[in-house]
């Protein structure tokens, strides 16, 4: 398996990478930290070098603790990206604030929670309404000028805001959703980012778990499970989704993988995109999403694939219900 080039920069990071949301145990059941430092580890043992987290991964920082408490003595041996620009009330409630100044407080505790002196990639993580966007990416750019970040990159920006951000600021990556079923930035976004060297790195390739299929057709979700509120996971839309899986089954049973590697293969073999953040929060969950990689799909399998796709259509936009 050969990690891939980040942006135009010295640094390489493996085709899947571990998303470090689910550990942080916000909106996931289930979470212990004892099995989320056992997926850290099981994360480099598998060839995962790339560590997304986020200041807000956690009410308190929990995603980037854990990083440190379970990677610490392994930190020259992978890649950390996290993201400012997000944090969480007192009540629970969202704050978006992208002012340098915020930007800069954030990742000075980011550091602080990592145990470490720079990141190998900050990004934005969303923009401020109140903030323009190339405020924010100036601000970002002192931090990269300081080596507190080795790269930066905006997570979420539509294009018109990706070329604002480049302006002001070096960008190394973007960060936004892309799946099988969620395959909007194909348009322009895509060929924006091949053109100016910019990686993507793409969160939800298994759409919340999803595209793993291994919920069944009559998955009762529990309370305290995020995915029962978005449109995907209910009605017409799930049973679509469903009919979508029961054809990829016997795909991924051709090529002797499981339907998560399949569909993780397909999304990292796609035109410019340089890694899939997979979330785990188990060892056995981040073992089968490794497996993801280091090997590649034959071409009849990727047309069968895509008719498949074709067969399911357009899904719904993807929605809080």
């Amino acid at each position: 398996m050969e990690n891939r080039q980040l942006g135009r920069t010295d640094i390489y990071v493996s085709p899947v990478a571990l998303g470090c949301w689910p550990i942080a145990g916000m909106t996931s059941l289930h979470v212990t930290e004892a099995n989320s430092l056992k997926t850290l580890q099981a994360a480099v043992d598998e060839g995962i070098n790339h560590f997304d987290t986020a200041y807000a991964y956690g009410a308190a920082g929990e995603s980037e603790r854990l990083i440190a408490k379970g990677l610490g003595q392994r930190r020259d041996e992978i890649v950390i990206a996290t993201k400012g620009g997000i944090a969480w009330a007192a009540d629970g409630s969202r704050i978006v604030d992208g002012r340098p100044e915020t930007l800069r407080r954030q990742c000075e505790e980011s550091l602080r929670r990592l145990e470490t002196d720079r990141v190998e990639l900050l990004y934005l993580h969303a923009t401020d309404p109140a903030t323009p966007v190339a405020e924010s990416a100036g601000g970002l750019k002192q931090l990269l000028d300081e080596g507190k970040a080795r790269s930066i990159g905006a997570s979420n920006l539509s294009l018109g805001q990706l070329n604002e951000f480049s302006a002001e600021c070096p960008l190394t990556a973007i960060q936004p959703n892309y799946n099988m079923l969620q395959r909007d930035i194909e348009a322009e976004i895509v060929p924006w980012c091949i053109e100016n060297g910019v990686s993507i790195l793409v969160y939800w390739p298994l759409l919340k778990g999803l595209l793993a299929g291994k919920l069944v057709r009559d998955h009762v979700f529990e309370e305290g499970d995020g995915r029962r509120k978005y449109s995907q996971f209910q009605g017409e839309q799930w049973q679509r989704n469903q009919d979508l899986l029961d054809e990829l089954r016997p795909i991924a049973g051709q090529a002797e993988r499981t339907l998560a590697q399949l569909v993780i293969n397909w999304t990292i073999r796609q035109p410019g995109i340089t890694s899939a953040l997979c979330g785990a929060k188990r060892p056995d969950q981040l073992r089968e999403n490794a497996g993801g990689m280091g090997w590649q799909l034959a071409d009849e399998l990727l047309v069968a694939i895509d008719r498949a796709l074709a067969r399911r259509g357009k899904p719904a936009e993807m929605k809080a219900i």
